[in-house]
């Protein structure tokens, strides 16, 4: 298997992709990181569930994707916004409202992956890792 340089980014369009082909589910390989990301996704009503399945190596987490009726998708656009060559980190004051607070900012802080939502909250800045609505 080919060496992704940017693994949240391989996440990000892995789903992109599987999402706009409505596809139930999609298999990406795991990372600590990524199903920290994919949990947040969950908990914000992005995506219907996830589980992670032990093979010999990393594992796999599987997403599965979730659509309304009528076979409207529920993610609408994923972009990665902090690049392994281009990192973004904002203050708390800085932190970017997506659609007017209709999408969500994925954050890494010294407390962990969290919403900018939740950043805002409790006065963290960080690095901006993704915008999904």
């Amino acid at each position: 298997m080919a060496r992704v340089n940017d693994p949240i980014s391989d996440l990000l369009t892995r789903v992109r992709n599987a999402n706009s082909a409505f596809h139930e589910q999609v298999d990406i390989p795991h990372s600590k990181i990524k199903e920290e990301l994919v949990k947040l996704m969950k908990k914000e009503g992005f995506i219907k569930d996830y589980q992670v399945i032990q093979t010999d190596a990393q594992g796999v987490l599987r997403v599965f994707l979730k659509f309304n009726e009528g076979r409207e998708r529920t993610i609408a656009g994923l972009k990665r916004i902090s690049k392994p060559g281009m990192r973004v980190y904002v203050e708390r004051e800085e932190i970017p409202k997506i659609f007017g607070g209709l999408g969500t900012v994925v954050m890494s802080t010294s407390k962990g992956i969290m919403t900018g939502r939740q950043a805002r909250k409790n006065g963290l800045g960080g690095e901006v890792m993704a915008y999904i609505w």
